[in-house]
């Protein structure tokens, strides 16, 4: 049995590659997709020297930095410049939440999209818990709320 692992290692790396790759649907981050691409190197030098178990570490290894340090980025970029994208913070600004406590203007807590931030109070006076807002603005780590059915007025952003 380990002299079949041995003559047929480009098995295991295609199995790590496909792995990988379908793991990466979880996170989608082009992390795992170039540790894929590495793992299929591998699987096609095992192909050729299957008895260089070293060569083919390296190789994958060698393609999985390249692809990480040289694709990658190239692929976010693209991905972030496309139509329609937003980041997070992006999708935080108008979104609708609840406060989980009170809200002051210098503390409290907020669930906006089943994540709980930091936030702040926009305009200063203190929201009671269990009150839906809305995000104002984003500072930091931080959202700024207001009372979802309270006005503006006018002096202030």
């Amino acid at each position: 049995m380990l002299e079949w692992f041995q003559a047929n290692f480009w098995v295991i790396w295609l199995v790590a590659a496909g792995g990988l790759a379908v793991s990466e649907m979880l996170t989608l981050d082009m992390t795992l997709l170039m540790l894929a691409g590495g793992a299929l190197a591998g699987a096609g030098v095992a192909l050729f020297f299957p008895a260089l178990l070293w060569l083919q570490v390296l190789v994958a290894v060698v393609v999985a930095v390249a692809l990480l340090g040289l694709l990658r980025p190239q692929i976010l970029k693209r991905l972030h410049k496309g139509p329609g994208y937003r980041s997070t913070f992006d999708q935080l600004l108008g979104a609708t939440g609840k406060s989980v406590g009170a809200i002051t203007a210098a503390d409290g807590e907020v669930n906006v999209n089943g994540e709980t931030w930091s936030a702040r109070s926009y305009d200063g006076e203190a929201i009671p818990g269990g009150v839906e807002v809305d995000v104002m603005e984003v500072d930091g780590l931080t959202v700024l709320v207001l009372p979802r059915h309270k006005p503006l007025s006018r002096d202030q952003s």
